[in-house]
């Protein structure tokens, strides 16, 4: 060394920069795309069902996963409904909301989606690592949670991988079991194109695509003009 000291700043600056330029362009682009097939969702409907299928896949980015998980889980869940009230004649009834909390991969200790007015909390994950899962559940002191996982592994075998970590990590089974009840469910890619062809019988599509794009801008925070 020469004890000589040399400013980086300027040359991270650029890289960073450079970074972020190309990856709103990437997803302007994406959007774009997706506005393209709101246009023409008419006249070619398998278009938009095949675009959209494409998003689901293990190897797409993961923040596009999130957005179209939660756009797909909304609409799905959008004409159920509950009744609920403090008396037996005097019910309310009230169709399930998913609300999506903040954006994506934000590392802000916080849970993905949230169900009104069942008080459901769903976290979308890439991994299968028991330590993540049981994390998520520390957040929210051990309150169920709905698990999206991007993966075309089968549910049951997800949930017999996170046990079998846990197991090797926990001597006790008592702290194992508690652990593994509080995961709600399980939703693999699979499972979440079920659902979307569920959507898809029931006219969906153009719901879908309106929200990955509201969801993406936001995500971006790029406005109508961008």
């Amino acid at each position: 060394m020469d004890g000589r000291t040399y400013n980086i700043a300027k040359s991270i600056k650029t890289v960073i920069d450079v970074y972020v330029d190309a990856r709103k362009k990437e997803f302007i682009e994406f959007m774009g795309y997706c506005e393209e097939i709101s246009r023409i969702r008419k006249e070619e409907p398998q278009k938009v069902v095949d675009f959209i299928k494409n998003l689901l896949r293990d190897d797409v980015d993961a923040r596009i996963f999130e957005i179209v998980s939660y756009a797909i889980l909304k609409e799905y869940y959008s004409d159920q409904k509950i009744y609920w009230g403090w008396e037996q004649d005097d019910l309310t009834e009230e169709n399930l909301i998913l609300y999506k909390t903040g954006k994506t991969n934000a590392n802000d200790g916080g849970i993905d989606f949230v169900m009104k007015p069942l008080g459901r909390f769903f976290q979308v994950t890439e991994t299968i690592d028991s330590s993540k899962y049981f994390l998520d559940i520390d957040k929210v002191q051990k309150y169920p949670i709905t698990f999206v996982v991007k993966t075309d592994l089968p549910v049951e075998q997800i949930r017999i991988k996170v046990k079998e970590q846990a197991q090797a990590r926990y001597l006790v089974k008592s702290v194992v079991a508690l652990y593994m009840k509080s995961i709600e469910e399980i939703i693999n890619i699979t499972k979440l194109m079920e659902l979307f062809e569920e959507v898809l019988s029931k006219g969906g599509s153009t719901a879908i695509i309106g929200e990955i794009v509201v969801q993406s801008r936001f995500e971006f925070d790029l406005n109508e003009e961008s």
